[in-house]
């Protein structure tokens, strides 16, 4: 079975939604990723989406631009956050992974070959945000071939398209809370819970909710409609304020404890 199954199923009988933390792999360090992946499980993750740096991520808000151009500065590609998520296996982090990506990379690696590395480094799901419904066939095959699953986004503005996405989906069905790109919001989509209520009735599986979401009161809204809360943002600008402490080896252990603490925060 694959792992976010299993997570969700575990969640659901606890009465429990999945905390969903996404971070760019690289930022600061891979050997850093590792440590804060660590750090990510013992403050209550569920979940972690593993970020691949990109040069024109059209979906992310400054603050995740931000830190992908720091960790392409570090020269990391798909490849290196592959295997970043083995090394933090051998860490023994548990955690399903799901790898977040833009297809270019994808596609410079090799639909099969990206797919073949996903199922030998234990990561269990795929986020393709440019990747168009109508354009994903060869890659939902060979998803679905490895076991992989590939996870949907469902924007506000899909309300003809919300079941015929959440169709072809697996894994969770990642819905967008507001119009634009990632970053910190104090408001969402008007007529956001509508939007959840017409997902949720459109499929089985898990909704988790992301895009802007950024403190312990932002994922409390959301726990009681959704399965799973995800932020992205917020975390990734935590670890950019703690960069400083996480480099100097003797306060490396105060910076990832501040990481920690905001994990728990969130968590609740």
């Amino acid at each position: 079975m694959n792992k976010i199954d299993t997570k969700f199923a575990e969640l659901k009988a606890a009465g429990k939604t999945a905390l969903i933390p996404f971070l760019t792999v690289g930022d600061p360090s891979r050997e850093l990723t590792v440590e804060i992946l660590k750090e990510l499980e013992a403050g209550g993750a569920d979940l972690v989406e593993l970020g691949v740096p990109y040069s024109d991520p059209l979906a992310d808000g400054p603050v995740i631009q931000g830190s992908s151009q720091r960790a392409l500065r570090r020269q990391i590609s798909i490849i290196s956050c592959i295997q970043t998520a083995r090394e933090a296996r051998q860490s023994g982090v548990t955690l399903p992974f799901i790898l977040f990506t833009y297809y270019n990379p994808v596609l410079q690696l090799g639909l099969e070959r990206t797919f073949e590395l996903l199922a030998e480094h234990d990561i269990s799901g795929i986020i393709i945000p440019d990747l168009p419904m109508e354009e994903n066939e060869e890659v939902r095959a060979l998803a679905e071939r490895h076991h992989i699953h590939l996870i949907p986004l469902v924007a506000p503005t899909s309300n003809a398209r919300i079941r015929s996405i959440v169709e072809q989906a697996k894994g969770f069905v990642y819905c967008v809370s507001s119009l634009g790109v990632t970053g910190v919001r104090s408001e969402f989509h008007t007529g956001i819970d509508e939007f959840l209520r017409t997902v949720k009735s459109a499929t089985d599986l898990p909704i988790a909710i992301g895009f802007g979401i950024s403190n312990r009161e932002q994922v409390a809204k959301f726990e009681s409609v959704c399965d799973g809360v995800v932020v992205g943002s917020a975390l990734v600008r935590r670890i950019e304020e703690a960069q400083e402490l996480l480099e100097n080896t003797a306060t490396q252990q105060e910076g990832l404890r501040r990481i920690r603490e905001f994990t728990l925060e969130l968590k609740g």
